[in-house]
């Protein structure tokens, strides 16, 4: 759910979210901006213990890379109880960094005959470190959360416009929301083995016109994305274009392929080029 959390804090879609875990791919920097106090938060990959590919040690090497530098590093768990991933993405935070947990979903948490036992818990679990029950979805505590992290933040110039809410361009943003329809449309391998890349990006007026193509690892991949008489590989393309058109406030023409590059994933050249490795 930190993706949510991203999303619900900045007030906009910048994160891309699924059911699926291990969605988040890039190091995504999500910008929210209250009077005299700018906050960014690095919306990391997840830490990939399953799979040793090199994609999965590229996306370790960016979480670690994203910790560089920060003033506060928040470990997102879900409310209710401590799982043994969460437990190494923690000893994973150096504790030179402030460290703060975020219990998320608390929403789904039966009452304080549940949620005192699991905060008992997870205090003695973690140090006796500041322990935030949110709910991404509902927006609980958001404000509770936002104010505890400004106590950790340095005196300095806002690094960004007060307007900004992310550091991504819009070709990226593009790519992560077709990246998305296929996270909430298909079933578990797919969308892995799969990258979008944006073939062309113009700006006409108001318009916006974009080509870009679902890359897959296997030929047989193709087919399923595109579905029969092409109706998934269309409706994935228009949903993603309905959010687009509302995340840049203006149309959008979205023309999506399918093609089959196989190796991708294992490939340096092609991880430089879909911005996985640098």
């Amino acid at each position: 759910g930190k993706s949510t959390l991203l999303n619900r804090i900045v007030g906009s879609k910048v994160s891309i979210t699924s059911s699926k875990p291990q969605t988040t791919r890039h190091s995504i920097r999500g910008i929210r901006t209250l009077d005299d106090v700018q906050f960014i938060f690095i919306d990391t990959p997840g830490f990939q213990e399953r799979h040793g590919g090199s994609l999965n040690k590229a996306l370790n090497r960016a979480v670690r890379r994203a910790m560089d530098g920060v003033d506060v590093a928040l470990l997102v768990i879900a409310a209710g109880s401590i799982s043994p991933e969460d437990e190494r993405a923690f000893e994973e935070i150096p504790d030179t960094i402030v460290r703060i947990i975020v219990a998320n979903k608390s929403d789904r948490v039966a009452g304080p005959t549940e949620m005192l036992p699991f905060l008992a818990r997870a205090g003695e679990r973690f140090g006796g470190l500041d322990i935030v029950p949110t709910s991404a979805q509902g927006g609980r505590n958001i404000d509770t959360l936002l104010a505890i992290v400004a106590k950790h933040l340095p005196e300095q110039p806002f690094m960004f416009d007060a307007d900004d809410i992310t550091d991504r361009d819009e070709r990226f943003l593009a790519a992560e929301a077709i990246r998305e329809k296929l996270f909430r449309t298909l079933g578990d391998e797919i969308p892995y083995a799969s990258v979008v890349g944006i073939e062309s990006f113009q700006l006409e007026g108001q318009l916006r016109r974009i080509q870009a193509v679902i890359y897959v690892d296997r030929e047989g991949h193709k087919g399923i994305i595109v579905g029969a008489g092409g109706g998934k590989l269309k409706a994935m393309a228009s949903s993603a274009r309905r959010d687009l058109e509302k995340l840049f406030g203006g149309k959008v023409h979205l023309d999506v392929w399918v093609k089959a590059r196989h190796g991708w994933a294992d490939n340096p050249t092609d991880m430089r080029r879909f911005g996985l490795e640098e």
